[in-house]
Order: structure tokens, then C-alpha cells, then sequence
């Protein structure tokens, strides 16, 4: 047994009292001895030593008492090692006056060390010096036991199983020993040392279950001041009701990032999955895509340990309108009745239909419009969830969404929702709402295809050229990441022969590892330099492009071709665990943020003495009151210009559409017809009966007329568009709206008090107010712009309803030419009209989005400046000075 093997052996035990043992299967214990070697450096080491060990704790005459910012006796505190974000109880006459600093004795013995915690021994006893370390102050209590009560709680909270060993050591008190193992050991109990990235996301936890202990810690103590003075019971409800909107908060504001999959049915979609997820089998081949009709969603079960499936299912209304639509029905709707009711279902009308005994089955089925699946058993759960999304079941075509959850998952999809957008689909209206809704949801896209067809396989990157206004202008996303899978099926042989250079033929002498990685690389540099070269990509382009090569049966299966991390499925884990971390250090920066707000809040109401604090106060709110008034206009100034460049960019716009609209049109059509044009009348007649948006199963993207009329005007405001509203809230573009939302502030540089005064903790009430109201603008921002982008498209559509439906309506012969004509009739009849509408409707949602934010801003801070600068307490609250430097702390320490 190594080195590392003993001493991880030795933490294990000894956190589990087992020392002893220990002692006996490991004579050498080595960590003392290089102990040993430590003290033996050092000046009369050995007496030093000999006066540490043999310190009678019982004779400490330097008792010292504490009192807490309230008034508490307090003895003993439970701190955080910074450098190692470790877990210890220690005496508060151990820590420096402002808290940032410990000492720590220098003795060999874990019980030692123990008791002198125990005994409060005086720092520098025994002659030798103890050791300072840097810490995080947490909370201060009466007694050993308390402090200890604590630090169990939030041992408990650690995840990692090192870590859980060592909270159960530092109630021991064996740091000194800890640090005197070897490296490699070392590593693995300090992971924030060794780069470990889960330290940061513990890290994160721990902030915010600090907080949240802190601010429980304050509610209790705010509950218990018993007042008959009005405006003190008024400001006590005003904390309570401040806490528990937090509470609130944090349990429902869910925030969640959408990954949309695009890919066909055997591309190798459920399989990926299966092994990001760690489990094989679960989504059988086929199920994640396997059905057009159907929006399948996978994200975590955050309640409790089952595997769920939120099944929602289409009206009896929908069913039946379909179903009475004998003369316009559509290839995908022909599809779903025969699986309902048999291949002659299709001659036959509703009322006919409803004597078929299927149909009080079906009617039953639809008596509600979600059912839910749950079980603890995966396998179980998986064949059941097969007949709701898989063809072969008559199940599938009532089935709207299917929304699977699984547990224990919080690592990876806690934050995130994995949504199939499959490649080619149906036409009905009860998808086309989804599928649009989802696509704009989307931050990232993947695109996984077979690494044989990556290139060749028009599927992916045509529908990935439809879908740019609505992934970037129109949705929020940034990244894009084309996904190769099946990487390990291949033949050696075949694939040398069609590499194109000998001498890189010969170095892969059919080794399988050596042609997979090569045809990973080869497949990685096609498909970036095909990105580059798609003309929509090198205009439009503002995402973060990459490539993955995966194998998720190596992965899963452990093929002995590869190694688990060439299989790359661990990177696209890393990704997900990036993701997640990164919304729960925004929401732990959020909680702490307005922790930090309502307490100095508390703080700024405290009863004061001062008699000239009245007059002060008012001239601080006629200074934050004409601040506010002044920062508003500004605002205002700057969101006008925006609408300005806006408006410019649409008149453009309107114009070349005015010009352009009907050969556009005519374009469009003619670039899907087919050359004899054969069944090409039913198409249209799809096309026109769903106002103008219509995906054939046998086409890779859907035709959209509304977004081809639409293309002009989008086309003039592309570039403004993405400065004015960036997908990504870190861009600085210097005209975006969130960036004019940063600026704002009633707060002016140079107002600075004394961190004692009272003013002091208004301003900084009222700064975390300002932090909390434009965080929440920032957010609407993103949802409100793809409203404003979408409008185009949406007003168009309007306009055109009426010309859709005649267009549909006619038949006979030559109804297709009848058809176009009404079309092309409708379009020079409206075309003046019907672009300036839709210039118009973006500027009045942007106008209406300019006094939304105005208005919030300016009615929720002059609540704040209002409640910050009423009248204090007459009642003494409670000091949280200090738990304000705590959370300051807290704060500085989320990176």
C-alpha cells in the first residue's frame, strides 16, 4: 500500500475515531515523522515540543469573554479555512479583532488540539508559536456545544465525500496534522488547491446556505422584539415581510437554460444522452426524436428520487378538428388518424368515426390533458414512457410534449433543460407554436449527426440556416455545437483507404484507436471550415462555433478502442456542470445581494440620538429624489436614441420590401417546387391553410412565407438589432439596453458616510435595491426582445390570414395557379400597408419596453429611498453590523 493509500486510510479512520488501529496496522505512521523532521529545523525544537505536549489546560488563567454585536456572551465561533474551505470550531479568543485571522496550535496530538479547544486555551502557550491562518468568520455562540451543533449542520451540507471525512476531523482539530501528509494527498483534501472545479461550486453552496442561515438567524431575532411603538411593529413587518419574499424567491425562481438537439431519428440522439447521463439504456434507440409530433424535454427531478414523465396531450377539440377537415388535410394528419383508427379511417367522417369503438377509448384517454408517470425503477419507467413518443403504439398522436425528469441529476441538468428539435417534422399547428416557443428559448444548440454523414447530410445544416433569426435576433443563443456521433463504428481498413495521403495511410498501419482519432480530427476541421463557408454564418454570425467527436458506446461500454475521455462525452458533461455552476453562483450572487440589502435596511432604522439626523435625512432624500429625476431623463435620452437607429434601419427595410416582396415570394416558391411540379398543389394548399408556414415530412426545413416576406426588414436591422439587444448579457456593444440599465444609478460618486453612520447603511439599502430592480430589468429585456423581433414576422402573418384562407379555400382546376395568383393579389394589395405596420409595431414595443423600464425604476427606488429614509425605530432592533461584514465577505469570495 502507497504512500497516498496510507494516508488517505488515515484520515478515513481517524475521522471515525479509529486512531488507535491505526496506530497498530501502520507502526511507521509517517505523517508524524515528517513531523518529526519539521520540528527538528527549528531552534530547541525538542523543549518546545516536550512544553506543547505536556500543558496542563486546566491552569489557563487568561478566561476571556465575548460579546457579540447584539450583546451575546460568546465563546466560541465555527470558521471557514480560506485557503482549503475547511470546517473548524474555534475559541473567539483565538480569532484577531476583525475576524479574518485564527490561531492555531502547533501540537502533534488530534486530542490535544481538542481540548484546547474545549479549554480556550491562550494562543502562544507552550513557548512554541502558533500558526495564523486566514479565515471566513461564520457565526458566534455560548457554548462548545452550540458552535459544535452548527458545524455538524454544515458538514452535512458538504457533498463531497472528502470532504464529509473531513468536517468529522476539524471537530478534532487536527489541521496541523492534515498538512503534514505528502502532496498527492494533500491534493485531494484541498481541492481548491488542486484546481479542482468542484471546489468552486461547493464554494457557491456554501455562500448561500451561509446566507441563508444568517438571514433565518435574523428573522427569529426580529420575531422575538416584542414593541407597542406603531412605527417600530410597521419597520419589524416591513424586515419580515422583506425575508420572506427572499425565502420566496429562492424556492421558486428556478432559473433554467434550454438546450435544443437537432437530428433525425438514428442519428444517435438517445444514445448521447444516455451517456452524458451515466445511464445506459434508459432512453431506448429511437425515443429522443422518434416522433415528429411529439416535443420531448429531459431535465432534473428536483423533488424527489423517481423517474417522472409530464405527458401533455392535445384537446379532444384539436383531435376533432382535424378529423372533420376531410378536404385539407395534411400528409402528417392523414398519418396520425390511421394510427388511430386504422388505414381506412381516412374515408371515413367524424360522425362515422365516433361509432368506431376506438373512439370512446381515444375520448377517454383525452379526458384529461396531462397524465404523469413515476417510478423509482428506470427500466420500468423507460417501457412505459416508449409508448407515449415511440411510432407502433396508437399512443403517439394525442401526445403534445413529453417532459422526462430524472433524479440525482442536479450536477448536470439542475439548471438546464435538453429539448428535441428534430430535423425534419410535421406541419400541424399544435407544433409549430412549440417548436417556434422552444427554438427561441434555446442558449445553446446541439447538432448531432453520424460522424459518416456530418458533412454530406443536408438535414442538419439546412435547418440550422432557417433557424439563425429565431436561435440569434429573435431567441438567446450563443453557443452552437455540431456533435459527431458513432465515432467508433469503422472499419480500419476502409477508412485508410479513403484517406487521401499516403504517408498518413502508413502511420495508421490499421490500428483502430489511431484511424478513429484521425477521422475525429479530419471530421472536426470539415465541419469548422463548412460553418465558416455557410454565407448566412459569415454575415449573421455571433455564436461560439464547436465541434465534438463522441462514441457513447465506448463510453457507456468501455470499448477497448478508447479511452473514456477520447470518447469526448466528458466534455460535453463539463459543459453542462460549467452551465450549472454558473447560474448558481448568479443566483447566490442575487440571494447575498439582497441578504445584504435587508440588512442594511435594519440597520439604517436603527434608533438614533443624533438630533440633527432628521434634518440630514431629509436633505438626502431631496438629493436621491432629484438624482432619480435626473438619471431618468437620461435614460429615457439614451433608449430614444435607440429607437431612433431602430427606426432608420426599418424604413429601410420597408422600403426593399415594398420593391422586392413579390419576387421574393415567387422565389421562395419556385426554389421548393419540383420540377414537374407534381403534388406540389397540396403543398401549397398546407402552406396557405397554415397561414403561411408549413414543414413537409420529406423537406429538411420548413417553408415560411411570413419569414420570407419578413427577410428585407430583418436583413436592415440585423446588426443594430444584435448591438441594441446582445444575446449575451456580458457583451458591451455600447448601444445595447442592458448596458444603458448598468449606467443607471441615483447613487452619486462622492456621497460616501462612515461605515458607522446611519447613512451609510442607507446608501448601501438603497444601492442593493438598485442591483435588484436592474438585475430583474435585464432579464425581462431578453424575453421582451424576441416579442419585438418576432413582430415582423407575426404582423405580416396578420395582414395576410384573410388572403391565406381564400387561397385555401379554392379548388377546381387549375386551382394551384388560382392559388398563387390570390397570393401574389394580396401581396401588392397590402404590400404599402402591411410593412409599415410591422416598422410600427416594433417601435411602439419598443417604445412600451422604454417605459416599462422607466416606470419600474422609477417606482421601485422611490419605494426604496422612501422605506430607507422613514422614520427609525423606537424600539432598539437588533445590531446585524456584523453579519453585514460577514455577507460582505461572502460576497468578495463568489468569483
Amino acid at each position: 500500500m502507497g504512500n497516498g493509500t496510507n494516508e488517505e486510510y488515515y484520515i478515513e479512520t481517524l475521522s471515525s475515531g479509529k486512531r488507535d488501529k491505526l496506530h497498530n496496522e501502520f507502526p511507521g505512521e509517517e505523517c508524524d515523522e515528517l513531523k518529526e523532521d519539521e520540528d527538528k529545523n527549528s531552534p530547541d525544537s525538542e523543549m518546545e515540543s516536550e512544553e506543547c505536549e505536556e500543558i496542563d489546560y486546566g491552569s489557563n488563567g487568561h478566561e476571556k469573554k465575548y460579546k457579540s454585536m447584539d450583546g451575546r456572551t460568546t465563546m466560541y465561533a465555527v470558521v471557514i479555512l480560506q485557503d482549503s474551505d475547511e470546517l473548524l470550531v474555534a475559541p473567539t479568543n483565538w480569532l484577531s479583532e476583525d475576524k479574518k485571522q485564527c490561531y492555531w496550535p502547533p501540537f502533534k496530538s488530534p486530542e490535544k488540539c481538542m481540548e484546547a479547544v474545549e479549554k480556550r486555551l491562550e494562543p502562544s502557550t507552550g513557548g512554541k508559536p502558533w500558526e495564523k491562518l486566514a479565515i471566513l468568520f461564520r457565526s458566534e455562540y455560548g457554548t462548545y456545544e452550540q458552535a459544535k451543533e452548527m458545524q455538524a449542520e454544515m458538514s452535512e451540507q458538504k457533498e463531497q465525500p472528502s470532504q464529509s471525512a473531513l468536517s468529522g476531523i476539524f471537530s478534532h482539530g487536527t489541521k496541523r496534522k492534515l498538512e503534514t501528509c505528502d502532496s498527492h494527498t494533500s491534493a485531494k483534501l484541498h481541492p481548491g488547491k488542486s484546481g479542482n472545479p468542484s471546489f468552486k461550486q461547493n464554494t457557491d453552496m456554501f455562500i448561500l446556505k451561509s446566507a441563508k442561515q444568517i438571514m433565518m438567524e435574523v428573522k427569529i431575532r426580529i420575531q422575538n422584539i416584542n414593541s407597542t411603538d406603531q412605527t417600530s411593529i410597521e419597520q419589524k413587518n416591513n424586515i419580515l415581510d422583506a425575508i420572506a419574499k427572499m425565502d420566496k424567491m429562492d424556492k421558486d425562481q428556478r432559473r433554467k437554460e434550454t438546450i435544443g438537439v437537432f437530428g433525425k431519428t438514428g442519428q444517435g440522439k438517445s444514445s448521447l444522452l444516455n451517456a452524458i447521463l451515466g445511464l445506459n439504456y434508459f432512453l431506448p434507440s429511437g425515443s429522443f426524436g422518434a416522433c415528429t409530433s411529439v416535443v420531448t424535454q429531459v431535465e432534473a427531478n428536483l423533488i424527489d428520487s423517481n423517474y417522472t414523465a409530464e405527458i401533455e396531450l392535445i384537446s379532444k377539440e384539436e383531435l376533432e378538428n382535424e378529423i372533420t377537415s376531410t378536404d385539407n388535410r395534411t400528409e402528417t394528419v392523414i398519418e396520425r388518424i390511421t394510427a388511430l383508427y386504422g388505414a381506412d379511417a381516412v374515408k371515413k367522417t367524424l360522425e362515422e368515426l365516433k361509432r368506431d369503438d376506438k373512439y370512446a377509448k381515444i375520448d377517454n384517454f383525452l379526458s384529461t390533458t396531462k397524465k404523469t408517470i413515476s417510478t423509482e425503477v428506470s427500466k420500468e419507467f423507460t417501457n412505459v414512457v416508449a409508448h407515449f413518443i415511440k411510432h407502433g403504439d396508437w399512443y403517439w398522436p394525442l401526445v403534445k410534449s413529453v417532459t422526462i425528469k430524472i433524479p440525482n441529476c442536479c450536477e448536470l441538468l439542475e439548471h438546464i433543460v435538453l429539448v428535441d428539435l428534430p430535423g425534419t417534422g410535421d406541419c400541424n399547428k399544435i407544433r409549430d407554436d412549440l417548436w417556434k416557443t422552444k427554438l427561441r428559448e434555446c442558449s445553446s444548440v446541439w447538432i448531432v449527426s453520424n460522424i459518416s454523414r456530418a458533412i454530406d447530410d443536408t438535414d442538419p445544416w439546412s435547418i440550422i440556416q432557417h433557424c439563425i433569426q429565431d436561435l440569434g435576433p429573435g431567441g438567446e443563443c450563443r453557443n452552437i455545437d455540431f456533435i459527431c456521433t458513432k465515432t467508433d463504428d469503422i472499419d480500419p481498413e476502409e477508412y485508410i483507404g479513403s484517406v487521401p495521403h499516403p504517408e498518413e495511410q502508413m502511420s495508421l498501419d490499421k490500428n483502430p484507436t489511431w484511424c478513429i482519432i484521425h477521422r475525429n480530427n479530419r471530421a472536426k476541421e470539415l465541419v469548422k471550415n463548412k460553418f465558416k463557408n455557410l454565407e448566412i454564418m459569415k454575415s449573421k454570425a455571433r455564436f461560439i462555433i464547436d465541434v465534438f467527436t463522441v462514441s457513447s458506446k465506448a463510453y457507456l461500454n468501455k470499448i477497448p478502442h478508447l479511452e473514456p475521455a477520447e470518447t469526448e462525452i466528458k466534455k460535453l458533461q463539463d459543459f453542462l456542470k460549467n452551465t450549472n455552476r454558473r447560474i448558481n453562483r448568479e443566483l447566490t450572487r442575487d440571494y447575498v445581494n439582497e441578504a445584504k440589502g435587508v440588512l442594511s435596511f435594519i440597520q439604517s432604522v436603527q434608533l438614533d440620538t443624533d438630533e440633527k439626523m432628521v434634518e440630514k435625512k431629509a436633505e438626502v432624500h431631496e438629493a436621491l429624489l432629484k438624482n432619480l429625476e435626473e438619471a431618468l431623463k437620461e435614460l429615457d435620452c439614451q433608449l430614444d436614441s435607440l429607437s431612433k437607429i431602430l427606426d432608420q434601419c426599418l424604413s429601410k427595410g420597408v422600403e426593399e420590401s415594398v420593391e422586392q416582396c413579390v419576387n421574393t415570394k415567387n422565389s421562395m416558391i419556385a426554389s421548393v417546387a419540383p420540377p414537374d411540379k407534381r403534388g406540389f398543389h397540396r403543398t401549397l394548399q398546407a402552406l396557405y391553410k397554415n397561414k403561411g408556414f408549413y414543414w413537409p415530412k420529406n423537406r429538411d426545413k420548413p417553408l415560411d412565407l411570413n419569414m420570407c416576406l419578413a427577410k428585407h426588414m430583418h436583413d436592415n436591422i440585423f446588426e443594430k438589432f444584435n448591438l441594441i439587444f446582445p444575446v449575451d448579457d456580458n457583451m458591451k456593444t455600447g448601444k445595447s439596453v442592458q448596458e444603458q440599465i448598468d449606467k443607471f444609478s441615483i447613487i452619486r460618486s462622492g456621497s460616501a458616510y462612515s461605515s458607522s453612520s446611519m447613512l451609510y447603511h442607507m446608501e448601501n439599502f438603497i444601492k442593493t435595491e438598485e442591483t435588484k430592480v436592474k438585475a430583474m430589468l435585464k432579464r425581462e429585456v431578453v424575453v421582451r426582445k424576441k416579442k419585438i423581433h418576432s413582430s415582423i414576422e407575426t404582423t405580416i402573418q396578420n395582414r395576410m390570414t384573410a388572403g391565406y384562407e381564400q387561397a385555401a379555400k379554392l379548388k377546381g382546376d387549375k386551382a394551384m395557379e388560382k392559388r398563387e395568383n390570390k397570393i401574389t393579389e394580396t401581396i401588392e394589395l397590402l404590400k404599402h400597408s402591411m410593412f409599415e405596420d410591422a416598422k410600427m409595431e416594433v417601435l411602439n414595443q419598443f417604445k412600451d419596453l422604454k417605459e416599462h423600464i422607466c416606470k419600474t425604476l422609477e417606482s421601485e427606488l422611490k419605494r426604496s429611498v422612501e422605506r430607507s429614509l422613514s422614520q427609525t425605530s423606537r424600539t432598539p432592533l437588533i445590531d446585524v453590523t456584523g453579519k453585514i461584514e460577514w455577507l460582505e465577505s461572502l460576497s468578495k469570495s463568489i468569483i
